[in-house]
């Protein structure tokens, strides 16, 4: 994979129920190309043929050429072993359409990758610069809460499977404060776009 001089691009990332789909859906509304590493990861089962029968081979839960996602989550839910199998099978074909899609887009001045666990599986070589949306833990305790309607207890416990949003606003090239309202969110998001048109012109 190269890049083109000019072609810039930005990872975007945080903690579990942070406001990452805010800020790229807000993007994509601006006309920003954002490539989505979860879709991605879920195309590996649904039409990659590779990745179906290597995960056929590993864990005997594909029927009719279709993965059936509830046995597979089973299988790899409580085995950190079985996890990681299913991990190395899905992560090379992520890795792989995000260069594609890095590559297919050289015309372009920018472009923003959406990988929720960038730094967790040490993708930064892709990016010029990544952007962390943040949220306090406790806030993020509770939006998690609500939005996937668990307790406290289990909510801690799958944020303890990612490196802390404190951590990855450390790492950050660029914090994006997602501890207000919407509307401070928004205002830098903008600031954020304003930024990026105006080294795209100083690069011309």
């Amino acid at each position: 994979m190269s890049k083109s001089k000019t072609m810039k691009v930005y990872g975007i990332t945080g903690s579990i129920a942070c406001g990452k789909s805010t800020v790229t859906n807000y993007l994509r509304e601006h006309g920003y190309l954002v490539i989505d590493a979860d879709r991605i990861s879920r195309e590996a089962l649904t039409i990659d043929q590779g990745c179906i029968e290597k995960v056929d081979q590993l864990f005997h839960c594909v029927y009719g050429g279709i993965v059936d996602r509830k046995a597979l989550g089973k299988k790899v839910f409580h085995d950190a072993k079985a996890k990681k199998m299913l991990e190395n099978i899905i992560h090379p074909y992520v890795i792989s359409q995000l260069k594609e899609a890095i590559q297919e887009n050289q015309d372009l001045p920018c472009l923003f990758l959406d990988i929720p666990l960038l730094y967790e599986s040490h993708l930064e070589y892709l990016c010029d610069s990544i952007i962390v949306v943040y949220l306090d833990e406790k806030q993020q305790v509770k939006r998690l809460m609500e939005r996937d309607h668990i307790d406290e207890e289990y909510a801690l416990t799958i944020m303890k499977n990612q490196i802390s949003s404190d951590k990855k606003k450390e790492m950050a090239d660029v914090v994006l404060d997602n501890t207000k309202d919407p509307t401070f969110l928004y205002q830098q998001i903008e600031q954020l776009m304003k930024g990026i048109e105006n080294e795209r012109i100083t690069d011309k």
